[in-house]
């Protein structure tokens, strides 16, 4: 088996317990994932089988999309529904929220939060923030490339704000929403978010873990198993028969096109070989799915 599930998380299960999952129904131990989710956020996880592994970093990157209700009034420890949670300030009115949402369109330096998977001299930011020990994680640049707001619920003591975000590779919602109650001098944090759109893959079009069992079950397995070259973010490359013999063993290839340098997925006819670089007339192999994956 060689290719991407899209599959829809639910809230609850962590990604590895997803990658476990897909490892009992394949039979296989070659699975990973490409972007992780929290815990308490759902929707698009690409699994990744087989050979498609290799890919993960290729998969990872790209636009994101999220469907997020962030909630002002109130404080989190963990910028989510984890806690602990804390009262915050005063409340805004509902003319400052789109304004100050518009604020975090663009690239900038984003604190990731306190409690995240990010590692500094080899330790663990949740690890240390739960041991009580919490680490100054530095600030990384990301790019939100548009939020829409879509709703606001008010309640006595805290405000919903419903928001659609466009992002890059590498932001946090959590972070976003921490920063947005800051800005607005009240507090706030994720109450729920939803992963609608990655890797080139829609939530739409996702199954969900009973859906798999189901088709496991019924040996149907293969049916969500998505062909990973149309999901890859790179120009193509089609080599002859001799030309992928010598690719897929690792060796560079002259290529007579006049193409411009840069990274390319190989192909030989319809099957993808792998990744390479294209410099100066030459290819170089990067990332091979090896002979026997191919079929």
């Amino acid at each position: 088996m060689l290719g991407v599930v899209n599959l829809d998380k639910p809230v609850g299960p962590t990604s590895h317990d997803m990658v476990a999952l897909l490892r009992r129904l394949t039979g296989t131990r070659r699975i990973g994932h490409a972007g992780t989710l929290d815990p308490l956020a759902s929707g698009v996880l690409p699994i990744l089988v087989g050979g498609a592994t290799r890919f993960s970093e290729e998969l990872t990157g790209g636009d994101k999309r999220y469907q997020a209700v962030i909630r002002l009034g109130i404080r989190s420890a963990t910028d989510d529904t984890q806690g602990p949670l804390t009262a915050g300030g005063p409340m805004p009115s509902d003319d400052e929220v789109a304004p100050a949402l518009a604020g975090f369109v663009g690239t900038w330096p984003q604190r990731p939060p306190t409690f995240s998977a990010r590692k500094q001299d080899g330790k663990v930011a949740h690890r240390a923030a739960r041991e009580g020990a919490p680490m100054d994680l530095p600030s990384r640049m990301v790019t939100v490339e548009a939020i829409e707001l879509i709703s606001l619920e008010r309640a006595a003591t805290w405000l919903d704000v419903e928001v659609a975000i466009r992002c890059g590779p590498g932001t946090y919602i959590r972070s976003i929403a921490r920063d947005l109650g800051e800005r607005l001098g009240c507090g706030g944090y994720v109450a729920s978010l939803r992963r609608t759109r990655t890797a080139g893959l829609d939530v739409i079009d996702a199954v969900t873990p009973d859906q798999l069992i189901d088709l496991a079950a019924a040996g149907r397995l293969s049916e969500a198993i998505l062909p990973v070259a149309p999901l890859l973010p790179l120009l193509h490359l089609a080599l002859d028969v001799a030309e992928a013999g010598r690719f897929v063993h690792g060796s560079v290839i002259r290529v007579t096109s006049g193409a411009e340098a840069g990274p390319r997925a190989v192909f030989s006819g319809q099957t993808l070989l792998g990744i390479g670089t294209l410099d100066g007339g030459m290819l170089q192999p990067d990332k091979v799915i090896a002979p026997q994956e191919l079929g």
